[in-house]
């Protein structure tokens, strides 16, 4: 199963691309985040990737009210992430009806916490693996850990993690290509596929990572490339059904 997912970030109420992580280099693509998801839905999506960019920094959601409404009014999965740093919320998205949070920071900053998720939700957790100059990034990519990412996604697979989402943070919102080499070289590191984020930008791509098979890269995230219609949710998916049926 190779599942595309639209990404749709927030900061200030608004659907924004950064560049590189950069709060500074911010794009603004629309005012109303649920028309966004809706419009993404109406294409054929089946999963929207949401990030609270507001709470990554702040580090508690910020945001929440306005995912919760994306959840209830269209009828789409929800993937969740940014400022996730305790069980409450976990609880809180996930009985609003968000289908998975993701947990970035918190399992380098809050191990504990991480593994008390992971123990509770095993399906509905995924870990964000994010990498600049091949370590971990933490605090909405504002500082760098000493982890590298095979290192922390193997201490969570005994905890239980079986999801993993790789970014390239140097290829976010670049439209430069995503790292699919890095990306691979993860999986193959850890045993478990991982879904590929940043700078997804071409269908070539997209039928690379469709061609490696699921146990490999089970998934791509696209932002910037949807919005500046480098892309169309109808193009992507018509090219991944091309070869998983």
């Amino acid at each position: 199963m190779f599942t595309i997912y639209p990404a749709i970030d927030l900061l200030d109420g608004k659907c924004v691309r950064l560049f590189q992580g950069d709060y500074n280099q911010s794009t603004v693509y629309g005012d109303s985040p649920v028309d966004i998801a809706r419009t993404f839905y109406d294409q054929g999506a089946e999963w929207l990737h949401v990030v609270d960019l507001d709470g990554a920094k702040a580090g508690h959601p910020v945001n929440q009210a306005l995912i919760s409404r994306i959840a209830s009014e269209v009828p789409i999965h929800v993937e969740v992430g940014g400022g996730i740093r305790s069980i409450e919320t976990v609880e809180n998205y996930l009985g609003q009806g968000i289908k998975r949070v993701i947990l970035g920071s918190s399992a380098i900053s809050d191990p504990a916490f991480t593994r008390l998720a992971l123990r509770r939700y095993p399906d509905s957790i995924a870990i964000g693996l994010d990498v600049k100059e091949g370590k971990v990034a933490v605090r909405g990519w504002l500082e760098v850990s000493n982890l590298t990412a095979a290192d922390l996604a193997k201490q969570l697979i005994q905890a239980g993690a079986r999801q993993f989402i790789y970014t390239d943070i140097s290829r976010d919102g670049a439209l430069k290509g995503a790292n699919l080499e890095g990306a691979r070289e993860l999986a193959q590191a850890i045993g478990v596929p991982v879904v590929v984020s940043g700078g997804v930008s071409t269908l070539e791509e997209i039928q690379y990572m469709a061609k490696q098979g699921s146990e490999l890269i089970s998934g791509a995230i696209i932002g910037k490339a949807l919005y500046t219609d480098q892309l169309s949710i109808q193009d992507v998916l018509k090219a991944v059904k091309a070869y998983v049926g």
